[in-house]
């Protein structure tokens, strides 16, 4: 007696319906597919492929169509200091050199504690969110409550603790720096969202002692080890002089350049150092706006992907960028690098995509987990809202990714298999209690500093 062969339907938490579904990085040819469908069980993506195919083998507990959207993975923020969102506008216009010494460490000072860097990462959180991030590497101090404010939002996040050579809000003898480092990697080395790495400011500000000592605190773990390197052409000068090597040679001297060292910035570069990038597989966070509005120069960065360096995208703080937005990152990347280079065929929207996902997620140690859309991989990823009158039509999808989307057209993110945000509504905390506490901490920095 034959039996009936019906097909019996997987069951998964979430299915996802949508126009377009793309996966940055795979193959040409596999990496879109038109009405795709993606599966979630738990945190991860059982499969994704064509909406009728799945639709045929899973029996999910929830349908979520997508419409006229392109789901894409979460978009990832390779170089931030999430708590200085309070900071956005206060010293705008100045050289670097000016705008750190003379207005961001004052205010910083006289300003910086556990409360305002918790409400102001949860600020920088709700922002990133609503554009589009679902992953974030952060550097700043009291940590500990930068991290709280992540895992309150929902967000993945790879988290340091800021290295300095003098006291700070949070660390008032520079001698403990590393032990305090190290108290933050064990705080959080188990945490599912939450990924410690170490971050020293620069070759200018930590001594050589310091940066030897947090490298070796990085290897010890396999950590990223995060440090601003070749921002400016005066930086390079103060390294010159004080040690007399151009910034990324003298650290190759200290034996701390490995494939797990993440430099950020990379502005003034000479041919020989960006020679040393590659050989020693340095990573690279290119922040354009950034180094644009703080008149610090043009990264060399077709350069760099020529030679094969791997390069992702930050979007610094909101005291030198005035925002967390990565697409605005994307699309002024690659028009950058096209008026630079004065060709047109620089940075194509695909390379940009690429850089803001798979590379960013290469680049933080985290692409058995993130950056594509796999199966096996965890479940973060956004839908893009295509049904806008700047985004109609539509001929290829990368093309209005970069240079028509803006953050404010994402209208799902997904971070971990959670649902964080849908229909532009933030579900992991109250928006407007951030916006309200943010309001007070800005009042008392503005009488801080008698302004």
């Amino acid at each position: 007696m034959q039996k009936n062969k019906r097909e019996i339907k997987k069951k998964v938490d979430l299915l996802i319906y949508g126009e377009w579904l793309i996966s940055p990085g795979k193959k040409q040819g596999q990496d879109i597919i038109p009405n795709g469908a993606i599966a979630i069980e738990g945190d991860t993506i059982v499969d994704l492929g064509s909406g009728e195919d799945l639709k045929k083998r899973f029996d999910p507990k929830e349908t979520i169509d997508a419409g006229q959207g392109i789901i894409l993975p979460g978009l990832i923020n390779t170089h931030t200091h999430a708590a200085m969102t309070v900071f956005r506008g206060l010293a705008d216009d100045f050289s670097l050199m000016e705008w750190l010494y003379e207005r961001i460490f004052p205010a910083e000072k006289d300003n910086v504690d556990e409360n305002l860097v918790y409400w102001g990462t949860l600020l920088a959180c709700a922002e990133m969110i609503r554009s589009g991030t679902t992953t974030f590497a952060d550097g700043y101090f009291f940590a500990d409550e930068a991290g709280r404010a992540a895992k309150q939002a929902g967000m993945r996040m790879v988290l340091a603790k800021g290295i300095v050579e003098f006291p700070t809000p949070d660390l008032k003898d520079p001698r403990k720096n590393i032990e305090s480092a190290k108290r933050l990697i064990l705080n959080w080395q188990d945490d599912p969202l939450i990924t410690p790495a170490v971050f020293c400011h620069s070759a200018y500000i930590c001594q050589p002692r310091t940066l030897i000592k947090a490298s070796e605190l990085a290897e010890k773990y396999n950590l990223t080890f995060i440090i601003h390197v070749s921002e400016t052409e005066e930086e390079v000068c103060k390294v010159k002089e004080q040690f007399g090597k151009p910034p990324v040679l003298h650290l190759e001297s200290l034996g701390i350049l490995n494939e797990n060292f993440l430099a950020v910035h990379c502005v003034s570069l000479t041919e020989e150092e960006m020679e040393k990038l590659k050989d020693y597989k340095v990573k690279v966070s290119h922040n354009p706006e950034s180094n644009m509005k703080l008149g610090c120069g043009v990264a060399p960065i077709p350069d760099l992907l020529k030679k094969g360096v791997l390069v992702g995208l930050g979007t610094d703080g909101c005291a030198s960028n005035n925002n967390l937005d990565m697409f605005q990152a994307m699309d002024c990347a690659a028009k950058l690098h096209k008026v630079s280079q004065m060709d047109p065929a620089v940075m194509k929207a695909k390379t940009m995509v690429e850089m803001a996902t798979k590379a960013g997620s290469q680049i933080l140690g985290l692409d058995n987990q993130i950056g594509t859309l796999e199966k096996g991989k965890k479940a973060d990823l956004i839908v893009v809202d295509i049904n806008q009158p700047h985004l109609v039509p539509l001929y290829n999808p990368y093309s209005h990714l970069v240079y028509a989307a803006e953050g404010a057209d994402v209208k799902m993110t997904i971070i971990n298999g959670k649902v964080v945000m849908k229909d532009r509504k933030l579900l992991t905390f109250d928006e407007e209690e951030v916006l309200e506490e943010v309001r007070k901490i800005g009042k008392r920095i503005k009488s801080s500093l008698n302004l």
